[in-house]
């Protein structure tokens, strides 16, 4: 495999959760998020922001948000938002009338165009930082409220939060997760045929998937947790897929709420 040092960075990626006291240096700060900015934007609406929280009391907020107490404890840590309302306020600064029918700033194409802008550019600074030698996780846990997040942030109409970021100089060394042969995720010109079980018919990938589960298994047992029961991948996403204790509220009346009509 053809390799260098940012696709090094790319491949030993892995989440930190604990994070040392070493304070992370203006100069590095002012490289993270200059890289997030320099991420692809769809169209060039440039339709996401980010919050940097500096203050501890919102910080520990959102780490009871998350249930997650290393989320107060990162020396850095960053909301990313799609944000709609500046490209409205400019638009409406142009004459453009934002409450007739032909404004799209507010409509669910909109929503997920900047939905994936902010997870570009969250990409992009967690990928600098690990070339920093910084440790990141991304947080999916802030949304487990967003009604919450949304008053604790302060959040106008068109913006809404998608992922936090937490940054800091890693205070532990997990191992790194397997991932799948390629051919159990990476299909070409079209997605393999399914039998009517639910099984793929494409033999390399049915193949890559049950070694996948196998892989799994070894390193939930032997590599983490040598007491732990032996559970492949197939079986931990089928306790996930009807665990209540992974749902979430509805979010389409929270989305609603800030103002996006995903039926638009």
């Amino acid at each position: 495999m053809a390799t260098n040092e940012t696709i090094r960075t790319l491949m030993k990626r892995r989440s930190i959760r604990a994070f040392t006291d070493q304070p992370v240096s203006e100069g590095e700060v002012e490289a993270l998020e200059r890289a997030a900015q320099h991420a692809a934007s769809s169209r060039y609406f440039n339709d996401w922001s980010a919050i940097r929280v500096t203050d501890p009391e919102v910080a520990g907020r959102l780490a009871q948000l998350g249930h997650q107490d290393y989320i107060a404890q990162a020396p850095l840590l960053y909301v990313f938002l799609i944000d709609e309302r500046r490209n409205a306020h400019l638009a409406g600064a142009q004459g453009v009338d934002t409450s007739s029918d032909r404004f799209i700033f507010n409509t669910g194409y909109v929503f997920l165009q900047g939905q994936n802008d902010a997870i570009l550019a969250l990409h992009a600074m967690e990928t600098a930082a690990n070339s920093l030698d910084l440790g990141c996780v991304i947080l999916g846990s802030v949304i487990n409220d967003v009604d919450a997040l949304i008053d604790l942030l302060h959040l106008p109409a068109l913006v809404y939060p998608v992922l936090g970021l937490a940054i800091g100089h890693p205070g532990q060394e997990p191992d790194l997760k397997p991932r799948m042969d390629p051919p159990a995720q990476i299909f070409e010109n079209r997605y393999p045929e399914l039998d009517a079980e639910g099984r793929t018919q494409d033999e390399r990938a049915g193949r890559a998937l049950a070694d996948f589960d196998q892989v799994v298994k070894r390193y939930y047992m032997d590599i983490r947790h040598m007491d732990a029961p032996r559970r492949s991948f197939s079986e931990i996403i089928a306790d996930q897929a009807v665990n209540p204790g992974a749902a979430h509220e509805p979010m389409l009346p929270s989305i609603q709420r800030q103002g996006f009509h995903l039926d638009r």
